[in-house]
């Protein structure tokens, strides 16, 4: 038996099918809001950025891995107590739940761009990549506020 599919109905299924985002590579899930960086002293001082990820998604979504043009490794970190000792460590993988999000600000966790090329200045733009275990990088514009810069508000 031979089925015979009309052209004009093949090319109605591929549309359909490109128009249906497979799970996991909706990139309208994963967003970020209010990102920004203060300005690094020197290139050999680590600078720190700031952002919100949010997900929409109805599952979590891990975040492993950033990239920026600005620095040799980019790290979240997060401030602890240790004693009467605040110390930063590395963050390690971040789990965004679903439905939720994770802030990334002073004294809590935070982008430590290390291995900086040259100093990032204030009021230049760079645009790190956030990379996730289940779902599609995102590329984010950060703008660069003063040193001394306690948020978005502040500069």
């Amino acid at each position: 038996m031979t089925v015979r599919v009309h052209p004009i109905g093949l090319l109605s299924l591929f549309v359909l099918a490109l128009a249906i985002p497979a799970r996991g590579q909706d990139k309208a899930a994963i967003s970020v809001q209010q990102p920004w960086a203060r300005a690094s002293i020197l290139a050999s001082r680590p600078a720190a950025a700031y952002l919100t990820i949010l997900n929409k998604d109805d599952r979590a979504a891990t975040l492993v891995a950033l990239e920026t043009p600005v620095a040799g490794r980019a790290e979240v970190h997060r401030t602890v107590k240790q004693g009467d000792v605040m110390k930063i460590v590395p963050a390690g993988p971040i789990e965004v739940p679903a439905g939720g999000s994770v802030g990334m600000e002073p004294g809590g966790y935070h982008v430590m761009l290390m291995d900086l090329e040259r100093p990032i200045e204030k009021g230049e733009i760079f645009t790190p990549t956030l990379r996730f275990a289940n779902t599609s990088p995102i590329a984010v514009s950060v703008p660069v506020l003063g040193p001394g810069a306690r948020g978005p508000e502040d500069d």
